[in-house]
């Protein structure tokens, strides 16, 4: 990059990441985050704010990425629908055995056609190909991956993909304080951002003791601190 990340703005890079990471780490509104920050004596807009998480939000989601090892070999694959104005559409989402998130597709149909789009952006993504894909029991699945994979072991079985099923889930609590996606532009490019900042700092705390918790989440702000102070310098 020819000039720093921060360049030409008013605030340090660390009010920024900040306010990136508290938009994609907890359920609030831009709103709130303005009065978090305001109680801190950071006097800024929640437009400003916006602008923010639309610039930094997606700069470092691509830097984590990069910088991420190889992921599981084991994908889930599962959609939910999003109501946007009325119309009905599906957020396809691939996870992984340890339910980091591969990719998403916000997409107006979830037939056969849309399957294999999914999994050609999986593809391209990742450029590796999985051991074992495990899906619901509907047939664009099956149909899709005959095409596209066809020697991946397939498992369809409901109880099995729980993995993508609660991979929504942080998806459902954003959707309150956004009041909806407008669109599927604006919910492709906030999800694409939000799934991997998001699962950074969620490291399974139930299986883990509350020592490994602490260190768990110490390497997560670490890793973050990396990325952003990375980007500011670049």
């Amino acid at each position: 990059m020819d000039e720093s990340l921060c360049h030409r703005h008013r605030f340090p890079a660390e009010v920024n990441s900040h306010a990136v990471w508290l938009y994609h780490r907890f359920s609030l509104s831009f709103r709130d985050i303005e009065a978090l920050l305001a109680s801190r004596g950071v006097l800024v807009s929640n437009e400003t704010i916006r602008q923010w998480c639309l610039k930094f939000g997606q700069a470092y989601t691509n830097t984590l990425r990069r910088s991420r090892p190889k992921r599981g070999e084991k994908w889930h694959l599962d959609e939910a629908y999003l109501s946007m104005n009325g119309k009905r559409h599906y957020l396809w989402r691939a996870v992984d055995q340890e339910g980091n998130v591969l990719d998403i597709l916000v997409q107006s149909r979830r037939n056969r056609h849309a399957a294999k789009r999914f999994l050609r952006k999986l593809l391209k993504g990742l450029c590796y190909a999985p051991r074992v894909m495990i899906t619901d029991k509907l047939k664009r699945y099956a149909a899709a991956k005959q095409d596209i994979l066809p020697g991946v072991e397939h498992r369809q079985h409901k109880g099995l993909n729980n993995r993508a099923e609660v991979s929504h889930q942080p998806t459902r609590l954003k959707e309150k304080p956004m009041r909806h996606f407008k669109s599927p532009t604006q919910a492709q490019r906030f999800l694409s951002a939000h799934g991997p900042i998001n699962k950074l700092f969620r490291c399974r705390r139930h299986l883990l003791s509350r020592a490994d918790d602490r260190a768990a989440r110490e390497k997560a702000f670490l890793a973050w601190q990396i990325i952003t102070n990375a980007l500011a310098a670049a």
